[in-house]
């Protein structure tokens, strides 16, 4: 669309930009973190105890696994450099 046809107007992905900044600027650091952690815990109560999440891994675990598999990688590529 060409700009004159826009005037005064603005695209939801500039829109959502700007409102991204504002919330970064009024609220910090700490507030996506605890909006992160509220959300993975009510996630996980969502999937407690059905169907779907018998047998599968939890995600504390997932997480602590994929540490360790990172951790590995990186102890691999130090001793790889010191050769």
């Amino acid at each position: 669309m060409s700009d004159d046809k826009r005037r005064g107007k603005m695209t939801v992905e500039e829109a959502g930009r700007l409102g991204g900044e504002k919330t970064a600027e009024t609220h910090g650091p700490e507030f996506y973190s605890e909006i992160g952690s509220k959300g993975g815990s009510q996630r996980a109560r969502q999937h407690e105890g059905t169907k779907e999440a018998q047998g599968k891994t939890s995600l504390e675990e997932a997480g602590h696994r994929g540490g360790q598999r990172v951790r590995k990688l990186i102890a691999e590529g130090k001793n790889f450099e010191e050769e």
